[in-house]
């Protein structure tokens, strides 16, 4: 636990679901309906830096997430990314997967998908 990680400092009220090594929790700044993070409990900056209990945990909880986003929010598809380091746009240096539902005609084009990083190389 860091004592300046808002990760580590989260309200029970706040998950939406959990487990041993992980929890789930909406996104704060969404960029759709239902956008979630699975945040492991212990503090670990990177996917890397996760042990193998954990990354197991993380994927169980997604397909979790999954079906409570399905049930409650009805999405056409999903995103599900983690930005490794300030390059890759990580702003919050506690390890969090983002589970993104998509819904047709939020976008105009989403061929490409999570290519989409970098603009450019969306569309091949």
């Amino acid at each position: 636990m860091k004592k300046d990680c808002i990760f580590c400092d989260i309200k029970d009220k706040e998950i939406i679901t959990k487990n041993k090594y992980c929890y789930a929790i909406f996104d704060k700044f969404p960029v759709s309906k239902g956008h979630t993070l699975i945040i492991p409990f212990r503090h670990v900056e990177t996917f890397f830096d996760a042990s193998k209990e954990e990354k197991i945990a993380i994927i169980d909880l997604i397909d979790e997430v999954k079906k409570i986003l399905d049930k409650k929010f009805s999405p056409d598809g999903y995103n599900i990314g983690v930005n490794v380091g300030k390059a890759a746009g990580q702003t919050i240096m506690h390890l969090h997967i983002h589970v993104i539902p998509r819904y047709k005609g939020d976008i105009k084009d989403p061929t490409g998908g999570v290519r989409g990083v970098i603009p450019e190389k969306m569309k091949y």
